[in-house]
């Protein structure tokens, strides 16, 4: 089973690019994980008759949101967190409410959770690095371990936090920087000490390769990147792990697809 994550930041332009059918054609996902669809079904002439569509969209118009589409059947469809999750304080700040913004959708199939997931960035001004920190990373994380408790969890999509220095291009000009602050790293190693693996890193432990390019001052041409897009599995998925790949050279987002590749 090939399992794909592609934030497109704009599922309506990718789509009028004609960069998502060349992809599925080209790719074949059983699997595909949008994220940043900016629109709500209906809304996106998706004509794609082999897939279930799962959309979570955001309240407001044109932003954000989160889409599934599958060739099996999923058991079951969550949108958003738990209860538990939902009941922590400081949902509520000054940039909105997280809640509202579609921005996890979870698929249940046979063998495993399927957690499609568009966190919050810091901000330039790191004004939602605290928001990260004490409300957003705490809720996944809680989330990823009560789903942990009954099937395996595959969690993927755009984390906006490049791990370590060799996820990303230019480390020492970025450190405290949004996407690279002690704070955000630190909420990827809690989810990694808690019983799950990323993925591509664990096979390709010393591999420099990225997922994002600014759209400024040719980024992408001079591969001047950042990977924070992942795959992240329950550690016992990891005899299951056939391939993890970053596939940098599909064009049509400020990202490119990521996949994971089950036995």
């Amino acid at each position: 089973m090939k399992i794909f994550s592609w934030n497109v930041n704009g599922l309506r332009a990718v789509l009028g690019k004609g960069a998502l059918q060349a992809f599925i054609e080209k790719y074949q996902p059983d699997i595909l994980c949008l994220q940043e669809t900016k629109a709500k079904q209906g809304q996106a002439e998706v004509d794609l008759p082999e897939y279930e569509e799962i959309w979570n969209s955001a309240e407001r118009a044109g932003y954000s949101g989160t889409a599934i589409f599958t060739k099996q059947k999923p058991l079951s469809v969550r949108y958003g967190f738990n209860d538990s999750q939902n009941a922590f304080a400081g949902w509520e700040d000054a940039f909105g409410d997280a809640r509202t913004e579609g921005r996890v959708l979870t698929a249940e199939f046979e063998d495993f959770y399927l957690i499609d997931v568009y966190v919050p960035n810091e901000k330039d001004d790191l004004g939602r690095m605290t928001y990260r920190e004490s409300v957003w990373d705490k809720a996944l994380l809680e989330y990823m371990k009560q789903l942990d408790v009954l099937k395996p969890v595959i969690v993927c999509g755009d984390f906006n936090v490049a791990h370590e220095e060799i996820d990303l291009a230019r480390p020492a000009q970025n450190e405290g920087h949004a996407g690279f602050t002690k704070s955000g790293r630190q909420g990827m190693t809690n989810f990694l000490s808690n019983g799950f693996i990323d993925t591509w890193r664990e096979l390709h432990p010393d591999e420099q390769k990225y997922s994002w390019w600014s759209y400024r001052g040719g980024a992408r041409q001079r591969n001047v990147g950042w990977r924070i897009d992942y795959f992240l599995a329950s550690d016992r998925l990891r005899g299951q792990i056939k391939n993890a790949e970053i596939c940098n050279e599909v064009m049509g987002s400020d990202h490119c697809p990521i996949m994971l590749e089950l036995a």
